[in-house]
């Protein structure tokens, strides 16, 4: 058995005995370095062509301390697992900034911080060893609704295109050596699709296969996804993948996702994970939920075993995690129900035959 089949038996072996922890927002503790144009560029793209600022992604390869800094941060407040830093990190998002070439060494130098960084982890706590995410995000474009209100049947991407461009990253995220394919913040069922296709396609390409996570957003309370699909009927779409997790992210606060993930929990036949915002945004975009506000709400969750792996999104830094893991780990693991065989079939609405 190789390091990597070890680290996955492990991972399964320790989901079993307790809710595991997920970090929370690169993209929150990043912004408390207040970064300028420069940072972003470095000396290697001072001259590129195009701003750079908000290009997150790029700092593996300019800033690559400050990305290291913040995985240890929320390694020692207790996550079991880290995220690379690379949640637009394809061809189709780095086109903004002029840079789609970057997509593969971007994701190969980010695997390898965070698999840096969580290696030293697991020497330091061995009873409690440390897993990588590799972070795949849904693109800035949408594959199932038209950007032109006048067109209704344009789109300004294709499945295939999708595709490509995410078989890519996780070429670049598997080279770099993440333990987990996390497809997250999904807002369009056809874009996780695509990129679970191309997961499954570059797996028959290196001739292994690593968990899948996938991790929904439902926009608002009305309870659907932005595609228009209630969260049962989202599982149904993407069981087929047979993913390690499937859960919910983004978007909601812990008060607002509790219902949904509640449904998703009762029918989920596998891991269920949840790594809400901190509240919703103030009128200034930002997030006032403290750690300890936001890990009682969770507490609840963990109370009524609706959770097996648990951390934070937009406005959650370390110290959010640190307190949802002392408020949660003192539960048992949520049970992963058997269902009956039947057929479980989905558009908007899921439906059940007998």
């Amino acid at each position: 058995m190789n390091n990597r089949e070890k680290r996955i038996s492990t991972l399964h072996a320790q989901a079993a005995q307790r809710i595991l922890i997920i970090d929370g927002a690169m993209g929150t503790v990043i912004q408390r370095h207040k970064l300028g144009e420069a940072d972003y560029r470095g000396k290697r793209f001072a001259n590129h062509h195009k701003d750079v600022k908000g290009n997150n992604d790029l700092l593996v390869l300019t800033q690559p301390q400050i990305i290291t800094a913040i995985h240890e941060q929320y390694l020692a407040a207790g996550a079991d697992i880290i995220e690379t830093n690379t949640f637009n990190a394809q061809r189709i998002s780095l086109a903004d900034y002029g840079m789609e070439e970057l997509a593969y060494e971007i994701n190969v130098a980010a695997a390898q911080l965070a698999r840096e960084a969580a290696d030293v982890w697991t020497r330091k706590t061995p009873d409690r060893p440390r897993f990588v995410a590799g972070a795949v995000g849904p693109t800035n474009r949408t594959a199932s609704i038209s950007p032109d209100v006048s067109n209704p049947g344009y789109r300004n991407i294709t499945f295939d295109e999708l595709r490509e461009a995410y078989a890519e990253q996780i070429r670049g995220l598997i080279k770099g050596g993440v333990d987990i394919i996390l497809i997250e913040t999904i807002f369009d069922t056809l874009n996780a699709k695509a990129a679970g296709f191309a997961t499954l396609e570059v797996f028959d390409e290196v001739g292994f296969s690593l968990p899948i996570m996938i991790s929904g957003t439902i926009t608002d309370r009305s309870g659907r996804t932005l595609s228009g699909q209630t969260v049962e009927a989202f599982w149904y779409s993407l069981r087929h993948l047979k993913p390690f997790a499937v859960g919910l992210n983004c978007a909601l606060g812990a008060e607002a996702m509790r219902p949904f993930l509640a449904d998703l929990a009762a029918v989920a036949d596998t891991l269920v994970s949840a790594y809400p915002n901190a509240g919703l945004p103030n009128a200034m975009g930002e997030y006032d939920e403290t750690p300890h506000e936001m890990a009682c709400q969770i507490e609840g969750w963990a109370r009524d075993g609706l959770l097996n792996i648990v951390g934070g999104c937009c406005g959650s830094t370390p110290e959010h995690i640190k307190h949802i893991r002392e408020h949660v780990e003192k539960y048992p693991p949520r049970k992963v129900p058997k269902l009956e065989p039947r057929m479980r079939l989905s558009g908007l609405e899921p439906f059940v035959h007998g």
